[in-house]
């Protein structure tokens, strides 16, 4: 259905607004995204908004238009509303042209099969919404089956980490559990879990990494626990040149997912 917008005080235009608060978000079991490149992503991986809401008055663009006729054909709805509208609803001051409401994914661990990727990545702790979405970016690029968030880590469906995922989100795979639900489960089958480590650890370079490889990378500020890194099948140690003691936990796993997508294709 299709239909216009035109008031803030409109109970769908409050409605968007809210999915921008966990909690709303969590009640609905729904996410919002923005950007015509983004929604596109989703529905060439086979997700469609169940709502899509567009700025009016703006060109028309055939990615635009063939996202519009298959939201109506599955049902959903489509609103037109102001600019304005949009930068309240997305909470930019620039928003882009269209914005669309998704259900959220099952983020179960035991839904996950590890045999699908080589490679994956694990966060545990992590805080920093930004660098949730550059994690999902990095396994887009090394073709990881997906990333598996460890304890209390920042909302993988917040606008500002779907907005960082730059699309990731909706081609890579995301889990969510504690560390003992992660661990059990990964003693259950093949697996191997490799954190960056400053106890006991080899070379990031001259590691022996082996399919599928977990690697794991904890909280910005107070790294992995020791339990932690004890449990882990292989710690490496990156050079640290300057005064710096540690890099980015974002940065540290794209380094590291590199090398062993590396060594694991050689």
């Amino acid at each position: 259905m299709r239909r216009e917008i035109t008031g803030f005080s409109n109970p769908t235009v409050k409605y968007l607004r809210s999915l921008r608060d966990k909690k709303h978000r969590k009640r609905e079991g729904v996410f919002l995204a923005e950007g015509l490149r983004l929604l596109t992503d989703a529905r060439e991986c086979g997700h469609l908004p169940k709502m899509l809401v567009m700025a009016g008055g703006r060109d028309r663009h055939p990615l635009l238009d063939a996202l519009e006729a298959d939201v109506a054909a599955a049902g959903g709805d489509v609103i037109v509303t102001t600019p304005d509208i949009l930068s309240k609803i997305t909470g930019k001051d620039n928003p882009q042209a269209v914005a669309g409401v998704f259900e959220e994914f099952d983020t179960s661990v035991g839904s996950l099969d590890r045999t699908a990727a080589s490679i994956w990545l694990v966060a545990q702790a992590l805080r920093d919404p930004g660098n949730l979405g550059t994690m999902l970016r990095t396994g887009d690029a090394v073709g990881a089956g997906g990333l598996i968030l460890i304890d209390d880590c920042a909302d993988p469906f917040s606008v500002e980490a779907v907005r960082a995922s730059m699309g990731a989100i909706f081609t890579q795979r995301v889990a969510r559990a504690s560390w003992g639900e992660f661990h059990g489960w990964l003693r259950q089958g093949d697996g191997q879990l490799v954190a960056a480590s400053l106890r006991d650890a080899v070379p990031y370079r001259s590691a022996q990494y082996a399919a599928p490889c977990f690697v794991m990378v904890g909280n910005e500020s107070q790294g992995l626990p020791e339990e932690y890194e004890t449990a882990c099948d292989l710690r490496v140690t990156m050079p640290m040149r300057g005064r710096a003691d540690s890099l980015n936990a974002a940065v540290a796993a794209a380094v590291l997912s590199y090398e062993v997508l590396d060594t694991l294709e050689r």
